[in-house]
């Protein structure tokens, strides 16, 4: 039996009153999804505990099967292991993003966020900007680090943790009073803006329409974590398939194999057909047992507060990732378990994360299950099956004994 996660980052959503009172999942065209849905067992997760910021961090950990109240040290750690950063015992890690600003006002402390990803700014751009703000803020004991598109990371020598406010949640919003209360990460941000503003790389987006990535906004701060072995925890040999830091980090931690996909950007036109191909291949020809395929592009629309670019997401995850690796293993004659579900909803309305409970999809290629016609949030949430401790999901897909899953006759 050979186990595979497609983990659609923030596709859960709201009903909305342009999509005539449907959910962005249930305006999108999922063939596939849907096709599966009928033979599959539907049901609900709470994936971000109780009184925990709701985020990829927390509820990524918990489908992959580490409990965040025990595991979770702050999400900018983890993505310092994906990128090789060193941390000693007492640093502390930020995540630094490449942010949009207005620029109409004369005080910093008075602009807003109008993009928390510069657009989604290419890796190559966004290195140029990153090296800018090493030579214009650097200083004994922070050190930048070069991540994916907009997702940086600052890392200081014998740090304090914080409490820092994502720019996600504040979009829109006069920044003043949301600014760190640390004076140096302070200083830092205010500087970064009269760093980036004019750099040639912005002069350049402007002209060609887009958003320039004119300051740095730190948060996410965190120390170093430690994951037990993911292998050793489940007994399977695990692959990771991602374009994103923090997932890489997850699973560089938990000592899962790193796929790496030309293409895979972490953006609306990532390169879907390249992560299923890199699936079906980890599966069926590399010895894993277990992929986990992280898809973030409905997040991003949903910050974007898109419903029409979520949709588009939702359907090209269907279309060039669920259908082609169901066709592929079952072609291949290989038994497999498919669990598909948002690691938590990102609500077109508010463009932030909630904690939620998200539906899921989970398939055996080995038995027929009496399941629902479509799969959606309501589809999940009228199934009766609810499972509060979402790090135990992962049980459940590989068939180990899972009791707690309300509504359950397994």
């Amino acid at each position: 039996m050979k186990y595979i996660v497609i983990l659609c980052d923030g596709m859960a959503d709201e009903p909305l009153e342009e999509l005539d009172g449907r959910t962005p999942l249930e305006a999108a065209r999922t063939v596939n999804m849907d096709r599966l849905a009928a033979d599959s067992e539907i049901g609900m997760v709470r994936t971000v505990p109780e009184g925990m910021a709701p985020g990829s961090d927390t509820a990524n950990l918990s489908v992959i099967g580490y409990d965040p109240r025990k595991y979770y040290s702050g999400r900018s750690p983890l993505e310092a292991l994906s990128i090789g950063a060193e941390m000693g015992e007492n640093d502390v890690s930020f995540r630094c993003n490449l942010v949009t600003l207005s620029e109409e006002e004369d005080w910093y402390e008075d602009r807003v966020i109008l993009d928390h990803s510069s657009g989604e700014i290419p890796t190559e751009e966004a290195a140029a900007l990153v090296e800018a703000l090493r030579e214009g803020l650097g200083r004994e004991g922070y050190t930048f680090y070069v991540g994916t598109s907009y997702r940086h990371l600052l890392i200081q020598k014998d740090g304090k943790v914080t409490d820092l406010t994502p720019p996600h949640d504040i979009l829109t919003k006069r920044i003043g009073e949301y600014l760190p209360e640390d004076p140096v990460l302070r200083e830092m941000m205010v500087r970064s803006y009269e760093i980036l503003k004019d750099h040639p790389v912005n002069v350049k987006r402007r002209a060609e329409g887009k958003n320039p990535a004119n300051s740095a906004w730190f948060w996410g701060a965190g120390t170093r974590p430690a994951l037990p072995s993911f292998e050793e925890k489940t007994g399977v040999k695990g692959a990771m398939i991602s374009a994103v830091d923090l997932l890489k980090g997850i699973a560089a931690g938990s000592g899962m194999h790193n796929i790496i996909v030309e293409g895979a950007n972490g953006g609306l036109h990532t390169n879907y057909a390249g992560k299923a191909r890199a699936a079906v291949k980890a599966l069926t020809e590399d010895g894993y047992d277990f992929v986990y395929v992280h898809i973030e592009a409905p997040d991003e629309m949903g910050h974007q507060g898109s419903a029409e670019d979520k949709i588009k997401a939702i359907e090209y995850i269907d279309d060039q990732v669920i259908g082609p690796v169901a066709d592929a293993l079952r072609g291949a004659g290989v038994d497999f378990r498919m669990l598909i579900l948002p690691d938590h909803p990102t609500p077109v309305r508010v463009r932030t994360h909630t904690s939620d409970p998200v539906p899921y999809l989970l398939y055996d290629s080995t038995k027929a299950q009496e399941g629902c016609s479509v799969y959606s949030e309501k589809t999940g949430r009228e199934s009766g099956k609810m499972l509060e401790e979402g790090y135990r999901l992962i049980d459940h897909l590989l068939n180990l004994d899972l009791p707690g899953l309300r509504g359950s006759k397994n």
